[in-house]
């Protein structure tokens, strides 16, 4: 049997595009004599839907759009991801369905089981879980049919009761089949290999797995569909971060070259791909195009106005250097380099004066008070409200250049430099940043050389070093990637050997910076726990630990 793979960039809401692509592949596989074509994870109405999965005339639209699908699934079958009605009386009031689409017709739809409720999902509250333990005969082969977090029932981090997959094992099938929508983090692809691995050791069948590709606002899909064969071997592996199409003939699989695991691409460099889709995909599917961001000259700002040329292309974004005077001449110099490598258009606005008077407007009110961490926040304020009014008057989206470190510990100003609608690197931390803009550098400077091996600095008071206040960045990571990756105790950690004091000092920064994070923009996913809702905290709580 010839099985097409279609991985596909799906737009939430956007039930006309989804539909024309969806037909557009069923289209092109039955030009490839496909039997069997399969789509992923809810892909009609796109995935995460969230709370329209409440609204009525959401669901009404999903339905109107398997109609249309339907009438194109003669000659081919179809399986693809859906929310359905749950009419059983009891219970959420949808499944989270894979349909099987023939001669016009759903045959069967399998309703996912495993509901995952951690990180960044929360489909049980949405979702009911589905009984029906099923397979499913298409063209005399007998399909294991499962939607993603199906075959997860045996992996350590997810502590499910029982095993999903024994009674379809029971079954003997002849393939499984996973429809997906998994998201992007550096570290997933392994684990997610070794998953559907363990799925077909134990099923003794080759298995067929379809994510989705593309970002909605801070959440990634990486594609990487694939295709094993029963001894667990990638046959077939689709394209990371871009639309792809594959047919294989299922059964005929010993003739296809096997893949070497581990050979895919270097983790700052999947890292880099994920940002650029994501920045690509949150400006066409919000209806934007130009972006604006301050540049002052450090690395956090250059590293966003690099990615955000590459994705958008330079003559869409505008950079806004805005020196005061503690900004150095070389951060200045610095930024202008920039501009001239990517391209971009510039504005120079000082802010001295800006700010100057705000000092004045208060100085009644601080009059006997040394200047302090108040004054500095000026700075950044000011920076802040020009940007938004720039913003503002032109149309542009506001990026923000926050790292995950600073954001981690509170380095951040509230409504100066922590303003904007997206937040690029946020989930990037500040070792990993110098390593993305060595690989920005990989065949020609765009990022300077100075911008990338100066001393780090707010320069918001005479000398600043961002080492005045914090460990060296490689243990402040190293510590932090601990506590949020890891969700390590303060007193786990002093156990790895690490500092007690340096410990306890980071742990009272992450916790009391809590209510900063809570007001932050959107920030993009590539590692296994970002901040976001991925990583949910009381903002007012005592935290002895």
């Amino acid at each position: 049997m010839n099985i097409a793979l279609a991985q596909l960039n799906y737009h939430i809401g956007n039930f006309d595009l989804n539909t024309e692509k969806i037909i557009q592949s069923i289209q092109t596989a039955k030009d490839q004599k496909a039997d069997l074509i399969v789509f992923a994870e809810l892909a009609i109405g796109g995935y995460p839907a969230k709370d329209l999965l409440k609204n009525r005339a959401f669901i009404q639209l999903c339905e109107q759009h398997i109609e249309q699908i339907k009438a194109h699934c003669k000659g081919i079958t179809c399986i693809i991801g859906a929310p359905i009605q749950n009419k059983d009386g009891e219970g959420k009031g949808l499944f989270n369905a894979a349909l099987v689409l023939q001669d016009a017709q759903v045959i069967y739809a399998h309703k996912k089981g495993l509901l995952p409720d951690y990180d960044v999902f929360d489909e049980y509250r949405y979702f009911e879980p589905g009984r029906n333990l099923n397979c499913v005969t298409v063209n005399d082969t007998k399909i294991a049919l499962t939607v993603c977090e199906d075959l997860w029932d045996d992996d350590d981090t997810n502590s499910y009761v029982g095993d999903f997959m024994d009674e379809l094992r029971q079954e003997n099938p002849d393939l499984i089949i996973n429809i997906a929508a998994s998201p992007f983090s550096y570290v997933h692809f392994n684990n997610r290999v070794e998953v559907l691995r363990r799925n077909v050791i134990k099923a003794n069948c080759p298995l067929i797995y379809v994510n989705q590709v593309g970002a909605h606002t801070d959440i990634i899909f990486d594609g990487r569909s694939l295709v094993m064969n029963k001894k667990g071997e990638i046959v077939c592996r689709l394209k990371a971060f871009q639309e792809d199409f594959s047919t294989i003939q299922i059964h005929n699989l010993e003739t296809y070259q096997a893949e070497t695991v581990g050979s895919e691409e270097s983790e700052i460099s999947l890292i880099h791909q994920a940002l650029i889709l994501g920045l690509k995909d949150y400006f066409s599917k919000s209806g934007f195009k130009k972006a604006v961001l301050g540049l002052s000259g450090g690395l956090d700002s250059a590293l966003v106005a690099a990615l955000a040329c590459e994705a958008l292309g330079s003559e869409n974004v505008l950079a806004v250097l805005m020196p005061s005077k503690f900004s150095s001449g070389h951060s200045l110099k610095d930024a202008l380099d920039l501009v001239t490598n990517t391209g971009c258009s510039h504005h120079i606005v000082p802010i001295q004066d800006v700010a100057d008077s705000f000092e004045h407007a208060l100085s009644e009110v601080f009059s006997g008070m040394a200047p302090g961490i108040a004054e500095e926040n000026i700075q950044a304020r000011t920076r802040g409200t020009l940007l938004m009014a720039i913003s503002n008057k032109f149309g542009h989206i506001l990026l923000n250049t926050s790292n995950k470190s600073e954001s981690a510990v509170g380095y951040g100003t509230l409504y100066g430099d922590m303003a904007g609608a997206l937040c690029v690197i946020g989930d990037v931390y500040k070792t990993q940043a110098y390593e993305l803009a060595n690989y920005i550098n990989r065949e020609k400077e765009i990022i300077p050389l100075n911008t990338i091996t100066k001393a780090p600095s707010a320069e918001l008071r005479p000398d600043q070093k961002d080492s005045d206040s914090l460990p060296d960045y490689g243990l402040l990571d190293s510590i932090l990637y601990q506590f949020i990756e890891k969700e390590k105790s303060a007193a786990e950690i002093i156990h790895l050997g690490f500092d007690e004091e340096t410990v306890l000092k980071i742990s009272k920064l992450l916790n009391n910076a809590e209510f900063k994070r809570f007001q932050a923009p959107p920030i993009l996913r590539v590692s296994p726990k970002a901040f976001g809702a991925g990583r949910l905290m009381p903002l007012v709580a005592k935290y002895p630990f």
